[in-house]
């Protein structure tokens, strides 16, 4: 998995890339969330566009950030989930939890 971050209006853009599995994003997930938060970063929004597969583990990590950053008195928010994602946020209905949005703009300003 690669993460390339970017700052608009405040809010930390987390660009993901490949795949967040066991072993192979999973704990680089968890190392951007920790040093965007430990940057001072609470608003953080992240890009799944680019996101090829997640496993339960990816999953876990995603609800382990949004834990994270939750606890430090911070947002996370999910962009441009993919259709598989999306359908297995549904299913385990953790969409219940994550704020997503479509449009990067509209998602920034609801920070």
């Amino acid at each position: 998995m690669k993460a390339t971050s970017r700052t608009v209006d405040g809010v930390e853009i987390i660009s993901l890339q490949g795949k967040i599995t066991i072993g192979a994003g999973d704990s680089q997930l968890r190392e951007v969330i920790s040093n965007a938060v430990n940057n001072g970063k609470n608003k953080i929004l992240l890009d799944m566009s680019q996101v090829t597969t997640i496993d339960s583990s990816g999953i876990g990590e995603l609800v382990g950030s949004y834990t994270t950053v939750t606890n430090r008195g911070g947002k996370l928010k999910l962009l441009h989930l993919p259709a598989k994602l999306n359908e297995l946020l549904h299913v385990t209905q953790l969409i219940t939890v994550f704020e997503v949005h479509e449009n990067e703009q509209e998602a920034v300003s609801s920070f």
